[in-house]
Order: structure tokens, then C-alpha cells, then sequence
């Protein structure tokens, strides 16, 4: 490869979508991002419109590559990441989506879940999937789109409609749509959507005959790692090889290069995401978490994770500025934190669509407890900040439990990594130093890498460790028994918000 080669990361998140343009050293040298509507038509409810998202990532490409002053000759690959579990139905022959997408915090499919638990409980295919029954999953929303949109079911049995995750929708389109598209995910994704066997990385028939869903709809599975077409004759993509796929969590641990087993990593994002690398056997949870597919290169054995799943984090900062109108942007909720020397005894727990690992609770809801008239606009916002961190900890003490192995840092990264005081915090109450990579922008780069790796930019694993720099390190200084009691008055108020939802509550 010369030296003016570069590769294209597309990261199709869950509020934005953005492309990045890396060089071999993995330093960014261009990038571009734009925000879509978020779609919410009752409580509990959460939506994209797939064709503003399919608008976003074309502009975003474009952008990037702008900003990188380069074109699509100088790409030697593209990678794709994406937010997982966010369930897109179309048609294949007219490339309309017969619905809106359902996001993976959507709560709807609450009363599907029981009814497929029935008397095998929550846990009916987990030893399978690696999943619990959950809303979270992709699974449960494609059966309510089939189940809920006039027609829909009768197309999909006829073979006219796909089903996918982002991955599997963006790819679609980059590689043709109605005009040659490849149908295809990767097996990060679909182990993601309670369907496929994760030990045997296919598509299980009885699950999805339980579920109701024809199998013609979904995807081929492939690994992360390899070519699966190119970009279509229109465009700016023209033949660029499409050559790596990770969802978003994967990607970054990927890009945080925790190849060995043990290593684990947390993403502050719209919701936080802590996986911890467990090598080439699955490990299945018993503490709340999830077992996944951590990546799969080319022809090489699969890597499994255990997955600790946080809903409501940067998405919790987001609420506070656009409903409270409390900051203007997200970054004032240091300045407005730091306005305090602590919370004041006000802890926020973020239950806006239930609760995740380690409860799995789809009948929780959000609660500010512990108020007083001494509390102020600061108080709210450092217990924002520190719901984050309190999560996280919930999250690390399970996955210490289910691997018997005390983590001695946590690599960090994501939007939320620049607020030094939720960093600090973080790193008080873990327990263990935290640190951020040079490069932020891991997920991204995670699947530059897969798409780098398949076409030869990349040699494997060893550039990607040679790359991964320490950008910044925070140690522990809180003492422990403030720890300990600032961690059981959290605990304390997670039960507050359990059972709230009734059958007569939306």
C-alpha cells in the first residue's frame, strides 16, 4: 500500500452517524458526523426513520472525505459499526422499509417477551443465544413488526422482505440496494439478535420458528473480517471494497486492542457498554450478563465476550438538556457539576427503559431520590454524572464474579471520557485506574481495522496493539469507606425503582 492510503470507518450510532478516515498509524485524518431525528410515538417507545439514516451516512462520507482531502482511490477499504440490536424490516424489491426501525432501548415487545418466556422463563434460550429473554434484543421487534404492520407478515412469508440490524441496512445500500445489494451481517451483530446458536454461529430455525419469523429474511452470516462486496456504481464508494463489520461494543474492543482474555474495556455512549474478553469459549453469566461474540477474523477462532449492557448514560446527559433545559449543551454538565463538592445525597437512577445488566428489569423506571430543599441545579447534575459511574460499577462487579479474575484497569472510551470529573469519579468508585487511549474514536477505529486486516493494510492483531497508545490515566483517591457508603446508598435507590410499571401503566 503507499503512503497516501487511508481507511474509512462508518460508524452508524445511535444518535448520529459518522464517517472517520484513518491512517496506518490509526491517527484520524478526517472525519464527519451529522445527528438524525429521534422518533418517540409513545412512552417507552424509540425510533428511526431508516431512510434518514441511510441520508445520514451518505453525507457523512462525503464529509469525511472532504475533510480529509483525499477520494475513494485513496481508500483501500471500508468498515462498518453500528448500533446493535436496532431492528430494520424491508422490502427487497423496492428497498422501503415496511417500518419505522426500532431502536434497541424500544420497551414494546415487554408482553411478547413474557408470552415466548411463558412457563420456561426469562432464561429459556440462553444456554443457546447467550441471551436472556429482553426488549433490548432484535428478535422480539422484528415479531412485533410482522405481528403489528398491516401485510407485513404475508410479504415476508411470500420472500419479499429482509430483515437486519444497522450493519446489514447500511451494507445493503453501499453495495447496490434493489440494484445488487448483499444481504449479509456479521456474526457480532447477529449474536445480538437472539436468533443464532453462538457456539455454532448459525441461524437457529426453531428459535425463529418460535418467534414467527421466516428465515428468508435474514442475513447470511459472515465473520468481521472479510470482503463482502463493493460500493455501488453511483455514489462515492465506486468499487471501494466493503471488507470489515463490528457492532459498536465489539469495534471498540477491538480498537482498544483487548485481544487477551481478561482484557475488558468500557464505552461511554448513549448507553455504556463494558465487555471483557473471554477468549475462544463462550462463558455464560451467571450475574446478569450477556454472552456475545467478541469478533472473528477472516478464518481465524472466534473470540467471546461477557457484555455488561447500560441503557441510559450519555443519553441521560442528552435528556437533561433537551427536556430539563438545564444546560445548553452537553459539555456545561461539568462546568454545572463542579458548581458542588458533591451530590448532596441526590442519586439519579436512569430507568427510562427499564433497567439492564445487572437486574434485567423492563418494569423499572427513573427516580431522583434522596432530594432536599438544600439541593440545587449542581446536585442534579453531578448525580447525572455519577449514575454513569455507579452503573459501571454494578457492571465491573459482576463481570468479577462470573470471571474470577479482579480486573486491574479498565480501558475507557467514548464521548464521555473528556469529562474529567465523571473520569476521577469513575476511577473512585472502581476501585482500579482508568484509562483512555490516545485516539478516543475506538469504535471507529475497531472497524477500520476489520476492514483494514481483510484487505492486507493491516497485518493483524500486532498492528493494532503497536498503535494503542495511553492517552490518560486517573487513579483512585476517595477513601473507602466514603466508597462503600456512597455505593450502598446507590444500591439503595435502584430498588426504588422496581415494579413501577403495571399492566394499566404505559
Amino acid at each position: 500500500m503507499t503512503e497516501n492510503t487511508y481507511v474509512l470507518a462508518i460508524d452508524q450510532g445511535t444518535t448520529s452517524s459518522r464517517a472517520i478516515v484513518f491512517d496506518h498509524s490509526g491517527k484520524i485524518v478526517g472525519i464527519g458526523q451529522q445527528e438524525f431525528p429521534q422518533i418517540f410515538p409513545n412512552p417507552g417507545w424509540v425510533e428511526h426513520n431508516p431512510i434518514d439514516i441511510w441520508d445520514s451516512v451518505r453525507a457523512v462520507v462525503g464529509l469525511a472525505l472532504a475533510d480529509a482531502e483525499i477520494n475513494r482511490h485513496q481508500l483501500a477499504a471500508v468498515g462498518i459499526t453500528n448500533q446493535r440490536e436496532t431492528a430494520v424490516v424491508w422490502d427487497k424489491n423496492t428497498g422501503e422499509p415496511v417500518y419505522n426501525a426500532i431502536v434497541w432501548q424500544d420497551t414494546r415487545t415487554s408482553q411478547i417477551i413474557r408470552e415466548l418466556a411463558g412457563d420456561k422463563g426469562m432464561d429459556r434460550y440462553r444456554d443457546i443465544c447467550g441471551l436472556g429473554l429482553s426488549t433490548y434484543f432484535s428478535g422480539p421487534k422484528v415479531k412485533w413488526i410482522l405481528d403489528n404492520v398491516p401485510g407485513a407478515r404475508e410479504r415476508a412469508e411470500r420472500g419479499d422482505l429482509y430483515f437486519g440490524n444497522m450493519d446489514t441496512w447500511v451494507l445493503w445500500n453501499l453495495t447496490g440496494g434493489t440494484n445488487g445489494g448483499v444481504h449479509i451481517t456479521d456474526v457480532t451483530n447477529a449474536s445480538r439478535t437472539m436468533l443464532m446458536d453462538v457456539r455454532t454461529l448459525q441461524w437457529r430455525e426453531d428459535i425463529c420458528a418460535d418467534f414467527g419469523i421466516p428465515t428468508s429474511m435474514l442475513p447470511e452470516i459472515r465473520s468481521s473480517s472479510e470482503v463482502y462486496g463493493h460500493g455501488r456504481k453511483e455514489g462515492l464508494l465506486i468499487d471501494t471494497p466493503i471488507a470489515g463489520i463490528l457492532g459498536d461494543q465489539q469495534a471498540a474492543t477491538f480498537g482498544q486492542a483487548c485481544f487477551q482474555r481478561g482484557m475488558a474495556k468500557n464505552t461511554y455512549g448513549t448507553g455504556c457498554f463494558m465487555l471483557m474478553n473471554t477468549g475462544d469459549e463462550p462463558v455464560f453469566s451467571e450475574n446478569g450478563l450477556l454472552t456475545t461474540v467478541c469478533y472473528k477474523i477472516g478464518d481465524q477462532p472466534t473470540k467471546y465476550a461477557l457484555e455488561g449492557s447500560i441503557a441510559v448514560t450519555g443519553s441521560l446527559v442528552q435528556w437533561l438538556r433537551d427536556n430539563l433545559k438545564m444546560i445548553e449543551s452537553a459539555p456545561e454538565i461539568e462546568e454545572l457539576a463542579a458548581t458542588v463538592e458533591d451530590n448532596g445525597g441526590v442519586y439519579f437512577v436512569p430507568a427510562f427503559s427499564g433497567l439492564f445488566a445487572p437486574y434485567w428489569r423492563d418494569d423499572a423506571r427513573g427516580a431522583i431520590v434522596g432530594l432536599t430543599r438544600y439541593n440545587n441545579r449542581g446536585h442534579i447534575a453531578r448525580a447525572v454524572l455519577e449514575a454513569t459511574a455507579f452503573q459501571t460499577r454494578e457492571v465491573l462487579d459482576a463481570m468479577n464474579a462470573d470471571s474470577g479474575v479482579n480486573l486491574a484497569e479498565l480501558r475507557v472510551d467514548g464521548g464521555m471520557t473528556h469529562n474529567e470529573t465523571l473520569m476521577q469519579f469513575q476511577a473512585d468508585i472502581l476501585g482500579v485506574d482508568v484509562v483512555a487511549p490516545v485516539v478516543a474514536e475506538t469504535t471507529a477505529l475497531g472497524a477500520a481495522y476489520a476492514a483494514g486486516i481483510a484487505v492486507g493494510f493491516w497485518q493483524g492483531e500486532e498492528d493494532v496493539i503497536a498503535n494503542w497508545q495511553e492517552g490518560h490515566r486517573w487513579t483512585p483517591q476517595l477513601p473507602q469507606d466514603e466508597v462503600d457508603r456512597q455505593y450502598r446508598l446507590w444500591k439503595k435507590a435502584v430498588t426504588r425503582t422496581f415494579d413501577w410499571v403495571d399492566d394499566d401503566v404505559k
